[in-house]
């Protein structure tokens, strides 16, 4: 058993490269776990992250001649000059990344009139086609893609829960009009992006400065029942109320300070709490051989 507080990751006596390699694993994990979830492909991720390294690596660099900053930035994250030119923002617009093969069976099915009824909706499908022929499950994924087996496809598309297989019927039914977030979710996602972005932005630039520049601490504890992750649950709620109480109205009162002052109001704070709980030592399962299905 273990609990107590922690301020900093990494152990100062291990080496860094296996440090570095772990703390990175921990932070991609749940990326990808994400990506997966909405069904965004790996080449989608590594575009972002080959730009998000470019960019990084340009606020890195020192003011210099433009006719240097290219080679300097592909010495800096190892990708080609060719790469660092196209990757740059200006590029960025003209260029669009081919969607998930689901995602383009999905697009398909909305606007393929051999796919649709006679009110333009999307019909259901026989997953295979009959002795008769006509539009199947099959033939609409075999129209996009032939490097992916149709049923992978439908599969993909049942776990995202766009589509769904009738055992009975043997048909398979779109279960949705959107393969984008809802408002909510984007609303979520939005402040996934702000919320975890801040708070790994504040990670990081501790263990890169020589003195912290941020608060980030945490308190751990292990062999707890389920019983007792909810009790901790509702005492974090409650911390979370009496920090947001006091928080947001001494926040009001500094912005109207400064700006009595005449200060430069050019900064902007943002005030975190988490807590997060799962069954102790879950781990990852292993790959099982897939075998040919139709």
């Amino acid at each position: 058993m273990s609990a107590g507080a922690k301020e900093r990751s990494g152990d100062a006596g291990a080496p860094v490269d296996q440090a570095l390699g772990e703390a990175l694993r921990a932070v991609l994990g749940p990326l990808a776990r994400l990506a997966l979830a909405k069904g965004v492909p790996f080449a989608v991720l590594e575009e972002m992250l080959k730009e998000t390294f470019v960019d990084e690596a340009l606020k890195a660099q020192p003011a210099q001649a433009p006719s240097r900053l290219v080679s300097r930035i592909s010495v800096a994250t190892g990708l080609n000059r060719r790469e660092v030119t196209r990757l740059t923002r200006e590029q960025r617009a003209t260029r669009a990344v081919r969607q998930a093969p689901a995602a383009e069976v999905f697009a398909r099915w909305q606007t393929d009139p051999l796919y649709l009824d006679e009110a333009g909706v999307p019909r259901a499908l026989p997953r295979v086609a009959g002795p008769a022929g006509g539009p199947s499950f099959e033939s609409l994924a075999q129209g996009v893609t032939r490097d992916v087996h149709p049923r992978s496809l439908l599969d993909e598309l049942c776990r995202l829960g766009v589509a769904c297989l009738d055992a009975g019927s043997d048909e398979v039914s779109l279960l949705r009009n959107a393969f984008v977030p809802s408002d909510a979710q984007t609303a979520m996602l939005g402040f996934l992006g702000d919320n975890v972005g801040d708070h790994l932005a504040a990670a990081v630039s501790n263990v890169l400065a020589a003195e912290p520049p941020h608060f980030e601490q945490a308190v751990f504890a292990d062999e707890l029942s389920a019983e007792s992750i909810e009790r901790m649950r509702g005492f974090v709620l409650g911390q979370w109320t009496a920090l947001m109480k006091s928080a947001v109205p001494m926040l009001e009162d500094l912005i109207e300070e400064d700006r009595q002052a005449g200060r430069p109001q050019d900064r902007r704070l943002r005030i975190g709490l988490y807590s997060y709980a799962e069954v102790a030592g879950s781990a990852a399962s292993p790959i099982p051989t897939e075998p040919n299905r139709e």
